[in-house]
């Protein structure tokens, strides 16, 4: 055949996803015209996806297995995909953070993913592909994989969530202020919740502030916990004791000195006002 390209599956896993839906294809005997219109888009996407051009979708992904009767290998291989947007040890994070028990969150600069709204989550996906971090394939995955996590957490025995945010986190404004009216009126709905506990930490704090970098605690159904903290270009998961419990001890020293939900709540309204 004239022009084709060939495939290194082992290159990445975008590249196996393209190799795995070609040999499939041409087991069929199928074009790629052919294919497309069994899946629902066109014949230079299929070329797209197959060649590693275009990530696939889960949309795609689960379009494909039903074409070919794959029952979900297909979505499955697109979830490591999806995965490489991500930073080491948070895919194994999420799987964890979605049978805890308790939650502990604090973050710098932005509002947790946890609690982000649909709107805010997509402006900063959006950001991440005008600076040419990730393609608009990835920012779209990524919004519905936050999405996915937050639904897991709407479970019937939902887990106790205590969160501390830097004060920069509601003065950062992001998206505009219809964009930040939304996400700070999510915040205190999320403080209003019966499982949940939101502070904040002031910039008066200065240098009593332990953590200069984002911190996530679980408590899991066994109660052993982990720790996941990341940087901007690495992440880490541990649950060994003695890496665990130094993190727990400063956490609550935190919140000893963050102010308490109803001042947090207060200083939240606050800034709304000043958004208006």
């Amino acid at each position: 055949m004239v022009n084709r390209k060939e495939l290194k599956p082992d290159s990445s896993p975008t590249a196996a996803f393209g190799e795995r839906l070609r040999r499939m294809r041409d087991a069929r005997g199928w074009t790629q015209d052919e294919l497309a219109e069994r899946i629902g888009c066109t014949g230079s996407h299929i070329s797209a996806v197959e060649t590693g051009r275009r990530p696939p979708t889960q949309r795609f992904a689960a379009s494909a297995d039903r074409t070919f009767g794959s029952g979900d290998r297909f979505v499955r291989q697109s979830l490591a995909v999806r995965q490489t947007a991500l930073l080491e040890g948070f895919p194994e994070y999420v799987r964890h953070e979605a049978r805890a028990v308790e939650i502990r969150l604090y973050e710098i600069g932005i509002i947790p993913g946890l609690l982000q709204t649909p709107e805010y989550a997509k402006v900063l996906a959006d950001s991440a592909v005008q600076r040419g971090s990730i393609t608009p394939e990835q920012a779209d995955e990524r919004v519905s994989f936050l999405l996915e996590r937050q639904a897991a957490l709407a479970r019937g025995r939902a887990p106790m969530m205590f969160v501390v945010i830097d004060e920069s986190c509601i003065r950062r404004r992001v998206g505009g202020h219809k964009v930040m009216l939304t996400q700070l009126d999510r915040l205190a709905e999320f403080a209003s919740l019966p499982n949940t506990m939101l502070q904040v930490a002031s910039f008066d704090l200065g240098e009593r502030r332990p953590f200069n970098l984002p911190v996530h605690l679980l408590t899991l159904p066994d109660l052993s916990m982990a720790v996941y903290t990341e940087s901007q270009t690495q992440g880490h998961l541990d649950r060994e004791t003695n890496a665990v419990l130094p993190l727990l001890t400063a956490y609550h020293q935190l919140q000893a000195v963050s102010l308490t939900q109803a001042a947090s709540v207060d200083l939240i309204t606050e800034v709304r006002k000043g958004t208006l």
